[in-house]
């Protein structure tokens, strides 16, 4: 992203370039009406060029050997010489090779080769000998490898350009020294972190004006330095390294030329020194996205030049200072995103110039009345949100401004519906979720809204018939949840008026609409998202949804929908989402395998019957399964393991990247609500980072599948409230992101599995009400449980149910389970025991039984081993007893 942002911030700086750079406007001029014809020499060397060059485009079809080579597409030539002097080969989509027969260009001034494709092969070192070069441009052209050190002999060379070409790196950048005449250099996005020294090196150029060096892994500004020799340096661009560390003093050095300064995540911190306030000429300052903490000083406003200042995403606290008012030139001002407390100072209301305010996602509080906004004439982007302040203004305000932007969410600005947002005739997105709005929405707002492209009136108390609304051609995000919209739903789908429309978000979830989903789908062909749950929605889905076929998210949880889902849903093939929960529908269609692209299905309370169809094993993509609460039967499909995103570690971010949708710069993030431990929670953006099978509460039977081991990613898993018998999979261990298993109340025995000591991520665990034995494995995780996680096994001891375990227990417990060659041995052992037990059983007894001399012989030994007994016990009894009596003396 920082990368992306310095090539817009170079390609518009370029226009700004000095006189030197913009000859070819002159050449281009003289050439036209020159009689000069190109110089044979360059003419052939081009060709040579040419025929290294891949041309997909076909962009040099005009270089031919039977034209003149001044005229050629990109070719510029001397108007007194008619040698070539400027080539512009740019955003071209050329690749290939790059031919030495440029050096033949003896006299090349301008060499533009930007924005093309050289396949991350190494910029040629024998640029260094084309020394007439006064302008090099290689920037955004997938060039790789080590920068020749070559290019330090072009002495002529002024503007060099390699940003943007990722793969480039440096091992030194002592070579720079022959640069002596450079004004513009651009190393953006080339691994400079080698060189230690690259500020003073730098530092050297006395006419560098411009220096860009955009996410270069540069780790130092060297902030003990006192000094820094940029005697010309007006641009400086450092956006996207790694300075953890303070903001250096020596700033100040450039106060006198300094006109932009770009420090735009770079892991700063502390505070901002008064040394950046000494820059008495800066126009442009960018601090966004560092560490930065403390209050901003009071001096902020000595840089009356400054048309741009952001220093929003850091952790800067106080109040604003007041002195803003005095940034009598400020166009741009972010402020948003720190911890920023107090009042918004009212001189903020003196900036005449100010275009975009942005003072949101701060700890602000207090009241914005007219006088801040008194000469905002000109004032278009206002972001307020998430603040604690209170928009009081009279209601027959009328703003000094026209906002094309409004964020205004979590403030408050109701309880009545704003009327100043009718003089906004530019609005084109509105944003007024959480502010206390209440009551009926007044008549003219809808019709007001024929520019508007995303409005969000979420999270009020608004009431308004749905027949009400009209939508322009414009409009693309409409969310109306959690509001007191009411009417059946049909009225507002099937209406002419908006059959035109181009809606991509309609949410209008937890409001009060009724009937059936209406026929009238045709007309929404538009929709990425549609959410209508806990609504009163009734009837069944109709076939008509099928229409949608750009549809990534579809929400009818929570009504009242009953029957089949119908099989056209099919042609919509970029659901990514499906959330049908809490209805009255039949079973699960077989044709879901066919979603392909279904990361979160979530069917729970719905009353489904029938089977898992294992066709569900096919969406490989799915994240989130969810049935719970149904009535379905049957095993569990053992096919669960070719869910591959459950079982292969992959990317979360791109999958779901379609829950944060922006639309027209508009931001919309969808949610679902998911029961991951136990208890229901609200998931948007971060919903990325669950997976989840949750099948709780069916009729379901069999045993828990052993291929369920292999899903190796999923971190929820409930399988509670069924009738499973059988054991727990061996290697359920091997489960290692398991954050939750809940197994309880079902038929499940045998003993806990020693691998779930392995599940060392594991905050909830509930195996009650089976029928386990054994001892309870010894881990960390397991015994940090309560007791009435295990309770409802009787079998099962040790800690932390109060039950010890005996030594029958204990040994049984660390004997190994599952093993056939321990189970064949205990059996053979066993089965010894038997035969031997019987054979000296009847050897013995039966000798005694039919031999009457040895029969009494026995008796008369036993009698006398009897007696012997009986004699020694009453002897040590007696001596006992005299031990004691001599003891009590």
């Amino acid at each position: 992203m920082a990368a992306s942002f310095a090539t817009l911030q170079v390609l518009f700086l370029v226009w700004f370039l000095p006189a030197t750079f913009s000859l070819s406007v002159f050449f281009f001029k003289a050439e036209s009406i020159s009689n000069i014809s190109c110089n044979e020499k360059d003419k052939q060397a081009l060709l040579t060029l040419k025929r290294g060059l891949t041309d997909h485009e076909h962009v040099l079809l005009s270089w031919s050997d039977h034209k003149d080579c001044c005229i050629w597409d990109g070719v510029f030539c001397d108007i007194k010489t008619g040698r070539v002097s400027e080539l512009h080969l740019n955003n071209l989509r050329l690749g290939g090779e790059i031919s030495g027969s440029l050096l033949q260009l003896e006299q090349l001034n301008y060499l533009y080769l930007s924005y093309n494709d050289f396949n991350c092969t190494p910029i040629p070192t024998f640029l260094g000998s084309m020394l007439s070069l006064i302008v090099l441009d290689l920037s955004d052209a997938n060039f790789c490898g080590l920068i020749p050190h070559q290019l330090g002999n072009l002495s002529s060379l002024r503007y060099l350009s390699l940003g943007n070409n990722s793969g480039l790196y440096v091992d030194n950048l002592h070579w720079m020294s022959g640069l002596s005449a450079i004004r513009y250099l651009d190393l953006s996005s080339a691994d400079l972190h080698r060189e230690v020294d690259w500020l003073q090196i730098m530092s050297k150029f006395p006419s560098l004006l411009d220096l860009y060096l955009a996410d270069c892994q540069l780790d130092s500004l060297n902030p003990s330095l006192g000094f820094v020799n940029f005697t010309s340096l007006r641009f400086l661009y450092l956006l996207g390294n790694h300075f953890n560390h303070e903001i250096p003093n020596w700033f100040s050095n450039l106060s006198t030329t300094l006109l932009r300064l770009d420090l735009t995540y770079n892991s700063l911190k502390g505070d901002i020194p008064p040394s950046i306030f000494n820059l008495e000429k800066l126009e442009y300052l960018s601090l966004f996205s560092n560490k930065l903490t403390e209050q901003i000083p009071e001096p902020l406003g000595q840089l009356k030049h400054l048309t741009y200042l952001d220093l929003g995403h850091n952790s800067l606290n106080g109040p604003i200072p007041s002195s803003i008012g005095n940034l009598s030139r400020i166009i741009t001002l972010y402020l948003d995103q720190n911890q920023l407390n107090g009042t918004i100072p009212k001189s903020l209301g003196l900036l005449s110039k100010l275009e975009v305010l942005y003072v949101g996602k701060n700890s602000l509080t207090g009241t914005i009345d007219e006088g801040h906004f008194r000469k905002l004439s000109k004032l278009k982007k206002l972001y307020m949100s998430e603040a604690s302040l209170f928009f009081n203004v009279n209601s027959n305000w009328v703003p000094p401004f026209q906002l094309n932007y409004a964020s205004m969410s979590s403030i408050k600005i109701g309880p009545n519906f704003p009327s100043w947002l009718q003089s906004q005739r530019s609005l084109s997105f509105l944003d007024m979720s959480m502010s206390g709005i209440s009551g009926k929405a007044p008549s003219w707002f809808w019709n007001w809204t024929l520019n508007i492209t995303g409005i969000n009136l979420s999270n009020n108390h608004i009431e308004c018939d749905v027949s009400d609304i009209f939508l322009s051609s414009t409009v693309k995000v409409l969310n109306i949840a959690n509001n007191s919209f009411y009417g059946p739903i049909s009225t507002f789908l099937c209406q002419k008026k908006i059959r035109n429309n181009k809606l991509e978000v309609l949410d209008a979830s937890n409001n009060l609409l009724v009937g059936e989903l209406s026929h009238c789908w045709k007309y929404w062909q538009s929709l990425i998202h549609l959410s209508l749950g806990s609504n009163n929605l009734l009837g069944r889905i109709p076939y008509s949804m099928g229409a949608l076929v750009n549809l990534q998210s579809l929400r009818l949880q929570n009504n009242s929908i009953y029957g089949d889902i119908p099989s056209s849903l099919k042609k919509c093939s970029n659901l990514r989402l499906i959330d049908m929960g809490d209805n009255h529908l039949s079973i699960i269609p077989l044709w879901i395998g066919e979603m392909k692209n279904l990361l979160i299905l979530r069917l729970r309370s719905s009353e489904f019957k029938g089977c898992i169809p294992r066709q569900i094993c096919q969406l490989s993509s799915l994240r989130v399964l969810d049935l719970a609460n149904n009535s379905l039967s049957g095993s569990i499909p053992n096919c669960l393991k070719n869910i591959s995103s459950m079982a292969l570690p992959n990317s979360y971010d791109i999958s779901f990247s379609y829950f944060m949708s922006f639309i027209e710069s508009l931001i919309y993030v969808d949610n679902v609500q998911l029961v991951p431990k136990g208890k229901e929670m609200e998931y948007k953006e971060n919903v990325k980072l669950v997976r989840l099978i949750d099948l709780s509460s069916n009729n379901l039977s069999g045993s828990i599948p052993t291929e369920i081991s292999d899903l190796s990613e999923l971190r929820f898993l409930n399988l509670s409230r069924n009738h499973l018998m059988g054991k727990i999979p061996e290697k359920i261990g091997s489960m290692k992101e398991l954050e939750s298993v809940d197994l309880s109340r079902n038929h499940l025995s045998g003993e806990i599995p020693p691998s779930m000591s392995n599940l060392t991520f594991l905050s909830l665990l509930d195996l009650s009400y089976n029928n386990f034995s054994g001892r309870i494995p010894s881990s960390t995780q397991l015994q940090s449980f309560d007791a009435l996680r295990y309770i409802g096994n009787p079998q099962l001891c040790g800690d932390p149910l109060p039950k010890s375990c005996t030594i029958e227990e204990q040994s049984l417990n660390r004997s190994p389970i599952g093993s056939v060659e321990d189970d064949s041995k205990n059996s053979s052992f066993y089965i010894g025991m038997g035969v031997g037990f019987t054979i000296g059983f009847w050897a013995i007894c039966g000798a005694l039984f039919f031999n009457r001399t040895w029969r009494h012989a026995y008796f008369r030994f036993a009698d006398e081993v009897k007696d012997w007994i009986y004699v020694t016990t009453m002897i040590k009894m007696n001596l006992l007893e005299k031990l004691r009596a001599y003891l009590s003396k």
